[in-house]
């Protein structure tokens, strides 16, 4: 049966069988920023393989759709 670990207030990891940390559970109420700013990050990595546009392509693409003017 998994285990858990409770090394710092509000965060707590849950061991497999061998002892190795598979997941963390993180008190929202003490650390929902924190969580934020790691979900930001988690996205930002899953994305570095997109296709990258300039500025001056984005400011082109919203003058056209008459989101910005010229």
């Amino acid at each position: 049966m998994p285990e858990v670990e409770q090394s710092l207030a509000g965060i707590q990891f849950l061991t497999d069988m061998d002892g190795q940390r598979t997941a963390v559970l993180i008190d929202l109420t003490l650390y929902g920023e924190l969580w934020e700013d790691i979900y930001d990050i988690l996205i930002a990595r899953q994305r570095t393989a997109e296709p990258r546009e300039t500025l001056a392509e984005v400011r082109q693409f919203l003058i056209r759709e008459g989101k910005l003017d010229a």
